[in-house]
């Protein structure tokens, strides 16, 4: 378990373990690769990031980040996994939320992309991310860091 302070000051708890914080988690993150490239999504306001979301009312956490990345991005997901899970102790709520990294085998154009300006592909994601304003505070704290080395860890 990683423990660590993220961009707003909140308390963060990061584990690759099978849901440790919660089975059914209200929000989901997703690391995408599409066409050995990073697929991320500009969004109106925080800048570019992981697609990700609310889980909706009568949806699996699985269903909503196959959903938001779809939604966010235009992608059709080829294959997800469970990542991880971490847990914000923020200063009003906890939130707990699921990491996957997923596949994605098609992007598809959309008349909207809710909330956000639609695909971003990246061949690799830039050093110093933490401090480029282009980058959404979702993207400037361990978890991106400690997520990708899992991933790069079980894709061997």
């Amino acid at each position: 378990m990683y423990r660590f302070i993220d961009y707003y000051h909140n308390e963060v708890v990061l584990s690759f373990d099978d849901h440790p914080f919660s089975k059914d988690p209200k929000h989901v993150w997703v690391v995408c690769r599409h066409q050995d490239q990073w697929l991320l999504t500009k969004h109106s306001d925080r800048g570019f990031e992981f697609p990700g979301g609310k889980v909706e009312d009568n949806e699996t956490a699985l269903e909503a980040a196959i959903r938001e990345v779809k939604e966010e991005t235009g992608g059709i997901v080829k294959e997800i996994e469970y990542i991880g899970q971490y847990k914000v102790k923020g200063k009003e709520k906890v939130i707990v939320k699921n990491i996957y990294f997923a596949m994605v085998n098609q992007l598809v154009e959309q008349d909207g992309y809710y909330e956000t300006y639609g695909p971003v592909l990246l061949k690799e994601l830039p050093e110093g991310i933490q401090k480029d304003k282009k980058f959404s505070f979702i993207m400037k704290d361990d978890v991106l860091q400690r997520s990708i080395e899992e991933i790069k860890r079980r894709l061997k």
